[in-house]
């Protein structure tokens, strides 16, 4: 299959684009009301209340729209928007950007700070749904208005990009901005439009959304089930999981790297990080480009590096964000306990201290 500039992809990634598309290929959508597709052709499904589908031609998709909370930096999620959106557009097709923080080309963007997770409202929300069993009913009206506005801007981004796909990336996963996931299922409800979810991690696979007072909007948007979603999972536990726990199917399109093309030499500011992180001649660099998250499995790391018995460094890249710190804190006694010389990155290391501190203070 030849790429945009009329050269063969390499045969595995040809495997890959094949793979991203063909979700496309499955979508089942009319372009008509949904009350109007109940009322025709009864007779040819045999399932009551089901709402018949039908094929959308792959022809029709022109311009898709990617969502998200942040689509900026070096994230997991920013990361493999960049791939998704490298491959459908050497297919031809035209790519857009609806966040709270952005960093693509301006033209193709449309920036909500609302959208963001950090958002000042979206923050004050999270705090007082998440780690508690009730709500106060004014925070209800809060969660629907911010929904409300959210939602206008979509459907303006959608007019003004005449955006034919969504694909929400992780939006409707994680509850860190329950507005914009309420938003988006509601657009997609309302306009039929066709929709693939990218998930990347569930909320059920971190501990602190199980304590919360907001199980009917978890139900509702994260993710939603509705016909003209088609939703992609990045591994088959994952699958497992939403099959286990909504009955909602799923395609696997596992996180990928292309290591058959080799990576470009490093710039001015590459140049000299071994040097800046400490990094001997002749020691091993080994890098975890993960958060400092416990489903990381930052342990195996640690004991892979022991039983290399050679002169190393473990480099762990990014913080951990919005998880908590207590794994940061067992991390770099782990790694002390198997003699492994670990670095965090400087933010992890001045919060987890920070927390250790404030914690020997806060004993008796």
């Amino acid at each position: 299959m030849p790429d945009a500039a009329g050269m063969k992809a390499p045969w595995k990634y040809r495997v890959l684009i094949e793979k991203m598309i063909s979700p496309l290929l499955c979508i089942r959508h009319s372009w008509k009301s949904p009350h109007s597709l109940r009322k025709k052709d009864s007779s040819e499904n045999n399932d009551k209340g089901m709402v018949k589908k039908m094929d959308i031609p792959f022809d029709k998709v022109s311009n898709i729209g990617f969502i998200s909370t942040r689509l900026a930096g070096t994230d997991g999620v920013s990361l493999e928007t960049i791939k998704w959106a490298d491959v459908f557009e050497k297919k031809g097709f035209s790519c857009f950007y609806f966040a709270g923080e952005l960093d693509r080309p301006e033209d193709r963007s449309y920036l909500l700070k609302e959208a963001h997770f950090k958002h000042p409202d979206i923050r004050k929300i999270y705090r007082n749904c998440f780690g508690v069993s009730t709500r106060r009913r004014s925070l209800t009206k809060k969660i629907h208005e911010m929904k409300e506005h959210i939602k206008d801007h979509l459907y303006k981004f959608i007019k003004k990009f005449n955006i034919n796909l969504l694909i929400p990336q992780n939006a409707l996963t994680i509850p860190l901005n329950l507005p914009l996931g309420l938003a988006i299922t509601e657009v997609i409800s309302e306009m039929g439009i066709p929709t693939i979810a990218h998930h990347h991690d569930f909320f059920w696979e971190r501990q602190q959304f199980k304590t919360n007072a907001a199980w009917e909007y978890l139900n509702m948007a994260f993710p939603p089930h509705i016909p003209t979603i088609r939703h992609v999972v990045i591994n088959s536990s994952a699958s497992n999981q939403l099959s286990l726990r909504t009955g909602v199917s799923s395609t696997i399109i596992p996180n990928v790297m292309d290591f058959e093309n080799p990576p470009q030499k490093p710039d001015g500011y590459a140049s000299d990080v071994r040097k800046d992180l400490g990094i001997e001649d002749g020691e091993l660099f080994i890098l975890q480009p993960t958060r400092v998250v416990k489903r990381k499995g930052i342990e195996h790391a640690i004991e892979l590096v022991r039983r290399l018995k050679m002169k190393a460094k473990l480099v762990i890249s990014h913080a951990s964000g919005d998880e908590g710190h207590d794994y940061e804190m067992r991390v770099r006694q782990y790694s002390k306990l198997m003699n492994v010389d670990t670095i965090l990155s400087q933010t992890s290391l001045m919060i987890a201290e920070d927390a250790l501190k404030t914690e020997k203070k806060s004993i008796p």
